[in-house]
This record gives C-alpha cells, structure tokens and sequence, in this order.
C-alpha cells in the first residue's frame, strides 16, 4: 500500500462560520482516504464543526470587529498589534515545520485574506523554499467578494501565480464559475479545478418530531443576523401560507447571550428560539419553509433539503457574495429573496407566502465537493512526488 500525504489546511474565518466547516469537510475527506491531517484555525471553531479524523491546531484567535472588515481582533476584543501578528506568525510557522506536509492547502487565501498576508507571505516563502516542497493549493467557495481597487484583484492573481500549484473553486460551473466574480481569472485559469459544491451531506436526525411541517429560520454563525431573526418572529402573524406552522429560530453562537435572550422573550406562540444546532440538515428535511441568510453551506443544506426557501443575503458594508448567490437562485426560481434594505416583518411574511408557492424540488446540482477535492490534492501530489 502506497504511502498518504501529511495535509496542513490553513482557515481563518473571521465573521461567519462557512470557512471553516468547509475546511474541516475537506479535512475528513482527507482523512477517509488515510491522510493525517491537521486543521489549523485561526478562530475558535464552532462547536457545530465535525473534527472527526482531524488534528486541531489552535492559532491565537483572531476575528473581525464588524462586517466592514477593517479592524481585527483578538480573543480579548483588542486589537491586534505587530508584537502579536509576530506571534502567531511564528507560531504558524512553527506548524509548519513540525507538520513538514506534504501538502498545504490554504482556504480563500490567495483570493481573499490579504489581512492576513503578515503571516500567509512568510509561510509561502518557507513551503516554496523547503527542501521538502509540498504541493501548494488554495480552496476558495463559488463566489469571490469584488474588490473596489482592482490592483488588489490583480495582486491576489500574481501571488497565485507566485506560489501556488492547484486552486480549488468549490462550485458547479454549470451554475457559477470563477470568471463571475473575479475579473483575473483567466491569469488563474490554468491552476483553477472545480471541484462541484463542499457539502458534508446528512447529519444527525432531529429527536422526535422536531422541524416537521416547521418554519425553520437560520443564520449560521449569526453575525449581522439580528434584524433578520426579530422581522422573523414579527413575520409569522402576517403569513397566510405559514402562519399555522410552528418558527424554529436557530440562533448562532456568536450572536451575544443578552441578543439570544431578548428574542428568545419576544418569541410568543407558535416561536420556538434556540441555538443554532448540528442537525439542522435535518431539520430543513422535515420543514416546510427554511427562512436564512445566503451562506455558502446554509445555502447549500436548503438546496439538498428541496425545502422552499427565502433567502435573505447579508449584504452589510458593501459585501455582495451572498446577494450574486441568492440572485442565482431567485433567477432559477428556487429560491424568493429579500434584500435586508426591504426588510420588514410584512415583507419577510409575503416572501415566505411566496417561496410556498414554489414546487419542492431537488436542484441538479453537485455536491460532491469535498470528496472530489481530496481525490484531486491526492492525485496531483503522486504526479509530483
């Protein structure tokens, strides 16, 4: 039997959560197949992420402040100066050397994740320069968030081509390719191997009969969520199609303790508001309405449940991902969407009465992503060996 690859995969999710359940999809897919595999993460993951099979790597933990993405954070809210990107960038590299992978795979980086470049430069200059080189890859979702400068666009291009041998794009480019959001693609074009959609497929089945015939309303990891949870609570007594059925708010574990207990207050009859939980897949199985922001892996949940859907995109401080996903979806009359701009209890309620009009259909799409990576970081690391 042929040696596995040691894989080190780097994830630095820094509002949400999809970064890093999409990194450790791909790290399990990894595992299955005999690598070791350690998850380096630069934030504290979510108690919702599977490590099965992975080696946890705790970085100093960083996050942005707000949706602007202007400022980081550490763990004590304070931000972060040169004396501590000089400490975890050591202790990056550190990593690094004790992992001496075979192969490192870096998630967003380099289409994203410039703020980070304090220590993502310094661990590209070590990996290319090793006597023991891995094969270098990056991981990037569907969608890429536009850049106002296009020089910064540009750059993220040249450090792809600088050091990098293979990009992951995780999408069908039946349905969205990397050309739809980054405008140098074509410089990328030949490291760029699609992948099909990271999903990680069932989870746990709901105890009873929870989510059955239920409006099921989630955000994830529950940043900038807040006024799409309260216009749901509202919303359920102006529904004529949803009105009967019982609201599950599944609230993020990043959203304050003071938030979630001020909803879960106003919830009133036919509301149930709880913490954001692992077998939500299963939840959106059972449902007849998902009601969510438009995530890359919450999107992805509605669309293997077939549950109709309203997708409300996060859209604060310019960002435009989650709106080109929904827009996609809306076109293809999948999903209804609502911008948060439009949002109020009224609107949300004849968007929910809406998506119920929609038939309850499987989107041919695929979703075999993490398993199509792992198979392609392996192969391109025997052709190299």
């Amino acid at each position: 039997m042929s040696a596995k690859p040691t894989v080190l995969i780097y994830v630095q999710h820094l509002l949400g959560t999809g970064h890093v359940i999409r990194a450790g999809a791909i790290g399990r897919a990894l595992s299955r197949r005999g690598c070791a595999v350690t998850l380096a993460c630069g934030n504290t993951p979510p108690p919702t992420l599977d490590t099965d099979g992975l080696t946890i790597a705790a970085l100093p933990p960083v996050r942005a402040r707000d949706a602007s993405f202007r400022e980081l954070i550490d763990e004590n809210d304070r931000p972060i100066d040169q004396q501590w990107k000089d400490t975890r960038r050591d202790r990056l590299l550190d990593l690094f050397d004790a992992c001496r992978p075979d192969i490192l795979l870096t998630e967003t980086y380099p289409l994203g994740r410039r703020q980070l470049s304090f220590e993502l430069t310094p661990l590209m200059e070590l990996a290319t320069a090793s006597p023991h080189r891995p094969l270098v890859a990056g991981s990037v979702r569907d969608i890429l968030v536009r850049k106002a400068d296009p020089r910064k666009e540009e750059a993220m291009a040249e450090t792809a081509q600088r050091y990098f041998d293979l990009i992951l794009v995780h999408s069908d480019p039946a349905m969205v390719r990397l050309d739809d959001s980054f405008p140098f693609a074509d410089r990328v074009a030949h490291l760029v191997r699609y992948t099909g959609y990271v999903y990680p497929g069932k989870r746990a089945e709901p105890p009873n009969d929870e989510g059955r015939d239920e409006v099921v309303v989630s955000c994830g990891g529950g940043v900038g969520a807040l006024r799409m949870l309260d216009c749901a609570i509202g919303a359920r007594a102006f529904s004529t199609r949803a009105g009967d059925a019982t609201w599950r708010l599944l609230v993020g574990h990043r959203i304050a303790a003071h938030d979630f207990e001020a909803l879960a207050a106003s919830g009133g009859t036919g509301i149930v508001v709880e913490r954001a939980r692992s077998d939500f897949p299963g939840l959106l199985g059972r449902a007849r309405l998902s009601i969510s922001q438009a995530g890359y892996n919450t999107t992805l949940d509605v669309l293997a449940a077939g549950v109709p859907g309203v997708l409300v995109p996060f859209a604060e401080e310019g960002e435009n991902e989650q709106t080109t996903r929904a827009m996609a979806l809306a076109e293809r009359g999948r999903v209804v969407c609502v911008e948060e701009t439009t949002l109020t209890p009224e609107t949300l309620a004849r968007a929910a009465d809406d998506a119920l009009a929609l038939s309850r259909i499987e989107t041919p799409t695929d979703m075999n992503g993490a398993e199509a990576s792992a198979d392609i970081l392996i192969r391109e690391w025997e052709k190299r060996r």
